[in-house]
């Protein structure tokens, strides 16, 4: 068939997680729960940061845009699926693809940069003590969440223009439940090998980047903190940042986990079901992770409930 432009492609199909009738209840039902779970948690968040006094600081500040971004980032794919299994439709609309790819990567950036921003955060507090209040001011802080938000902005920005170089020959059944850039590739009737490359460009950019100073930074951390002779000391500088840490590996870890299944598999629904867990499981996770292991969010959050 003669290739067709992308903007004559009216919508895509959506195949999901399973084909089962059986499975959709299910499903909806899982998925359901764990999107209220996390959209009330990082609310909650976001609620304690902003009616506490006491967690006016920078690290707080910082976690309540990461609580922002989550519910972004999840928000941009679960209802859609939610929608779709309720009313046993698969199709998403061309524009609704195009929307959903960038505020994708738009959050999912924004995840990276503000974990980089909040390792920062913490080898300023540690490594510099004296200078903290005075280094991270909040004009400083409104400028760094200003920067990651235009950083993401250019990552999705970017990401949007690759889909919208593609073009198909027939109908688009993506086996996934959100419209995935590598799937759309590999769905494209036109030449992607330069896509391709751009692909693992900008990720090895917008989210190598971001490691490297996430690394360097608890590089940093962990040496000051072994400079400290008392074993009290040493104790109570972990305990600060041990939520980070916990959060950023979660992210970085069901990602790479995601990906590897995805390369090895031949099956892209079986990447399908592995993508669930950066792009759901995480998001709901993190709000557990912040208050279980922190007084202060626990004591904030016990005053509104």
């Amino acid at each position: 068939m003669k290739p067709q432009n992308l903007t004559g492609v009216s919508e895509f199909l959506l195949l999901g997680l399973s084909e089962d009738p059986e499975r959709q209840p299910l499903l909806f039902g899982l998925f359901l729960s764990m999107y209220l779970i996390t959209v009330t948690g990082n609310l909650l968040i976001i609620l304690a940061v902003t009616s506490d006094s006491h967690l006016h600081t920078p690290t707080y500040f910082f976690l309540s845009n990461l609580s922002l971004a989550d519910i972004g980032f999840i928000s941009t794919t679960v209802p859609k699926m939610l929608v779709n299994i309720k009313t046993q439709s698969k199709s998403i609309k061309y524009e609704g693809c195009l929307t959903q790819v960038s505020f994708f990567y738009l959050f999912g950036c924004l995840d990276n940069v503000l974990f980089a921003t909040m390792a920062y955060d913490r080898f300023m507090a540690i490594c510099h003590p004296l200078h903290y209040t005075v280094i991270m001011n909040p004009h400083l802080c409104g400028f760094l969440v200003l920067v990651s938000f235009f950083i993401s902005l250019l990552e999705s920005q970017l990401q949007l223009s690759m889909v919208l170089s593609l073009t198909f020959c027939t109908a688009v059944k993506i086996p996934h439940f959100f419209c995935d850039i590598p799937q759309l590739f590999n769905l494209a009737c036109s030449d992607t090998s330069t896509n391709t490359i751009l692909l693992y460009c900008f990720g090895a950019i917008f989210a190598g980047v971001p490691v490297t100073g996430i690394l360097f930074s608890y590089t940093r951390i962990v040496s000051s903190i072994l400079r400290v002779s008392s074993v009290g000391g040493k104790y109570k500088a972990f305990s600060t940042c041990g939520s980070h840490p916990s959060v950023v590996c979660l992210f970085y870890g069901t990602s790479l986990g995601a990906y590897l299944s995805s390369a090895v598999s031949s099956s892209a629904r079986k990447g399908a079901v592995a993508s669930v867990m950066y792009t759901v499981v995480t998001p709901m996770l993190n709000p557990f992770i912040y208050s279980l292991r922190n007084r202060d969010i626990k004591r904030a959050l016990q005053r509104i409930l």
